[in-house]
């Protein structure tokens, strides 16, 4: 079974950046695309951004520009870098591995 556990999330003014984590196991990130998905109040689960194990990146229109998706296979690890926050960026965010979920990290963007 995938065991992934975010970390980072937190209350955030407009504008200003976080920094979320997933952690799982090394076999895990050695041989699979990750990806962040987010879930605001009331909206369904949407994809924000995808690495592959070559480290090729995708993102939502949403969020190019402001989000970076990055992997650290040494550490087992993968990084989602989020500047200019803007408020409608507030939700739940989840690591996604295959059928594996993490239990998800809560954004708040407010001032």
């Amino acid at each position: 079974q995938v065991q992934l556990v975010e970390s980072g999330g937190g209350l955030v003014q407009p504008g200003g950046s976080l920094r979320l984590s997933c952690a799982g196991s090394r076999i895990i990130f050695r041989i699979y695309a990750i990806s962040w998905y987010r879930q605001a109040p009331g909206k369904e689960r949407e994809l924000v951004a995808a690495v592959t194990t070559g480290g090729s990146t995708n993102y939502a229109d949403s969020v190019k520009g402001r989000f970076t998706i990055s992997r650290d296979n040494a550490k087992n690890t993968v990084y989602l870098q989020m500047n200019s926050l803007k408020p409608e960026d507030t939700a739940v965010y989840y690591c996604n591995v295959g059928s594996g979920w993490g239990k998800g990290t809560l954004v708040t963007v407010s001032s």
